[in-house]
């Protein structure tokens, strides 16, 4: 159930949504989640289009994006994140029409807290998560 956040200049993307769209699932299957309203319902991506005069490297350069991934803790092991900051920056460089972009891709996987990742306003546990999940799939 991640929460992804992209942060680039503005125009960068021509179909913002299908962007959205298509990193939420990507994190969904690399999570390896069961396809449940719970989770499909609860992983979104939002884009930040920024002024270009918002964003700057050392040299003065604007041209990069930032992808920030939220996700609760511990559910992505080490293959999963390298994967997952593969595809991301694939999906990313794509949806800008951009192969270089890749190389100016930036990919911050951030785990919130055990407790820390609230729906309908209740600060779940990870076992939380997985009582509930494991009601729907018994409500299917």
């Amino acid at each position: 159930m991640p929460m992804i956040d992209v942060y680039a200049a503005a125009g960068t993307f021509r179909d913002p949504h299908t962007l959205e769209r298509n990193l939420a699932a990507a994190v969904m299957r690399w999570e390896q989640v069961p396809d449940l309203p719970l989770f499909a319902n609860n992983t979104a991506a939002f884009i930040h289009d920024l002024d270009a005069a918002a964003i700057s490297n050392v040299a003065g350069d604007s041209n990069y994006v930032r992808v920030q991934v939220l996700t609760p803790s511990g559910v992505l092991d080490r293959d999963k994140q390298v994967g997952v900051v593969e595809e991301l920056t694939e999906i990313v460089a794509t949806a800008a029409g951009d192969p270089t972009l890749r190389e100016r891709t930036w990919v911050l996987l951030t785990e919130s807290p055990e407790g820390g990742w609230g729906i309908a306003g209740h600060a779940n546990t990870n076992a939380d998560i997985a009582a509930l999940a494991r009601a729907a799939l018994e409500g299917r």
